[in-house]
């Protein structure tokens, strides 16, 4: 899914994503974990101001930004009976950790 990105451009002319928007609600970067290059794109791993984690991949060659992956963070479910277990189990997919 392509995103406009707003960054913010250091002193060695690496743009660094500060927000996103995901059709008209804007997502800040609370947090960068992790960047790394492959040959024709650059990759960032971030949390979100909506408490989701996102890779956010950007194509050099087209200078356009695209979501591949987005892991949310649902809140525990606790047991109808009330004693604190979750009894539908989840299972987190695509996540790099």
């Amino acid at each position: 899914m392509k995103v406009r990105v707003v960054c913010y451009e250091g002193y060695k002319a690496e743009e660094a994503p500060r927000a996103f928007m995901l059709g008209e609600r804007r997502v800040e970067v609370v947090r960068i974990l992790d960047r790394w290059r492959g040959e024709d794109h650059e990759y960032v791993k971030l949390d979100g101001s909506d408490g989701a984690r996102y890779i956010l991949r950007y194509d050099r060659s087209r200078d356009e930004w695209e979501i591949q992956m987005m892991e949310s963070r649902r809140p525990r479910v606790d047991h109808p009976a009330g004693n604190g277990r979750n009894p539908w189990p989840e299972k987190l997919c695509n996540t790099l950790d």
